[in-house]
């Protein structure tokens, strides 16, 4: 049924990357990224996302994965597996500039007979509204007749060693039967967990937004929990813990939600649902809640400053980790950055350490790969980013309080005693 195809995936970053690397064990695969430094460092081995080691790029390589940073038109019929950035706009609407971006050069180099798949994070209705326009536009083809369109939204979790593009199920759709069985043909070479096939492509889409929208109101749930028992006095952590004791008692912790999936998808849903005449409150609220955090973490270090008589002024804050999680060098809607913004409003100086980070800024601050002052000179520490050499480095250096007078651990990852906890 799928025929000879070759493949070629758009986008080579966390999701994109591990796809091309895996279907190129069974096709011929172009990967595509406009960033030129990106592809040089995947030809010489080097992945910044540490998603892959060395010799693995290289296999890679050597079994035929091909890359490039344009667009090279293909003969053999092709399936376009695009997996671009989707992230919101400062005002938090959906920003798919990119994705346009992409579309256009799809419509340049499309045949009759090609499948086009989206794997980006969308709002439902997306696919055939937005994106399959533009490919018909450029090509002056006909989606649904002239080529074919389907959606199969990504899963990846960057960082996390366990949950990979071969043991994860994969939903897949299509416009067509025809489509949707290529499609999922062509996954089933890959993914070991099996293929959901869904009824339509906006089917597909409303999955995915939703997996993370539900994951941002669980934490949300749990973020309001900690601001009321911090108000209360009462130790959230130990609050879980009796909680937990309840056979259905759902596991989620507060914290910070950053990145390019849980602290944006939501947004997508909340655009797609103003724009059909209802407001999603449970929704925008539990994002209102979780965009609160890094404030909330501030006021709390300011009040714990007051309360000890000590000046932050005269002395800068040590930030630990910068990127959105832990263990994984991404920096993107890091709510680090909102924690130092606030604390230099209030003229308190930061310093940010974190050897993970791929990128050595973070919107106007720097951040450190090695932590060149002495730790006397910090004012307050905040463990922000619980990286597992941050863990260590923290138990070494801060056990039993000392070097810092102010000390916050916000997911109470270490053995050292702590002033607070998210």
């Amino acid at each position: 049924m799928e025929q000879n195809y070759d493949i070629c995936v758009i986008g080579l970053g966390y999701v994109g990357l591990p796809l091309a690397v895996a279907l190129s064990k069974k096709y011929y695969v172009s990967g595509i990224d406009t960033d030129a430094n990106r592809i040089s460092c995947l030809e010489n081995g080097i992945d910044n996302t540490n998603e892959f080691e060395p010799h693995e790029i290289e296999n890679a390589l050597k079994s035929g994965l091909k890359l490039s940073s344009i667009y090279l038109r293909r003969d053999k019929p092709t399936v376009f597996i695009v997996t671009v950035p989707t992230p919101v706009s400062e005002e938090k609407l959906p920003d798919l500039q990119i994705m346009h971006s992409a579309c256009s050069s799809i419509g340049q180099l499309i045949k009759k007979g090609d499948i086009v798949v989206f794997e980006s994070t969308v709002y439902p209705g997306a696919t055939r509204e937005e994106f399959i326009p533009i490919i018909e536009n450029v090509s002056h083809l006909i989606g649904g007749k002239d080529f074919y369109f389907g959606y199969s939204p990504e899963r990846i979790n960057p960082s996390d060693k366990l949950h990979k593009i071969q043991n994860i199920v994969k939903v897949v759709s299509g416009c067509s039967p025809r489509s949707l069985a290529v499609i999922s043909e062509i996954y089933s070479k890959i993914v070991e967990a099996g293929i959901y096939q869904a009824e339509s492509v906006e089917v597909a889409e409303a999955a995915k937004v939703i997996e993370n929208t539900q994951r941002d109101i669980n934490i949300a749930f749990m973020n309001e929990v900690s601001l009321i028992l911090h108000a209360l006095n009462i130790n959230t952590k130990q609050v879980l813990k009796a909680a937990s004791t309840k056979w259905n008692f759902l596991q989620f912790n507060p914290g910070l939600v950053g990145g390019h999936c849980i602290g944006v998808d939501p947004y997508y849903i909340i655009h797609k649902s103003k724009e059909h005449g209802y407001y999603p409150a449970l929704i925008s609220t539990g994002r209102k809640t979780n965009e609160s955090m890094g404030n909330f973490v501030v006021l709390q270090l300011l009040k714990c400053a007051e309360i000890k008589n000590i000046s932050l002024q005269n002395k800068p804050v040590l930030i630990l980790g910068a990127t959105f999680k832990p263990d994984c060098p991404d920096l993107r809607n890091s709510k680090v950055e909102e924690i130092c913004d606030e604390l230099n409003k209030v003229n308190v100086k930061t310093f940010i350490f974190d050897p993970v980070a791929y990128e050595r800024k973070l919107g106007k601050h720097t951040i450190n790969n090695k932590l060149t002052a002495a730790l006397d000179t910090f004012s307050a520490v905040i463990l922000a980013v619980p990286h597992l050499r941050l863990v260590e480095f923290v138990d070494e250096e801060f056990s039993n309080g000392k070097h810092a007078k102010i000390f916050f651990d916000l997911y109470s990852a270490c053995r050292c005693n702590n002033h607070f906890e998210l």
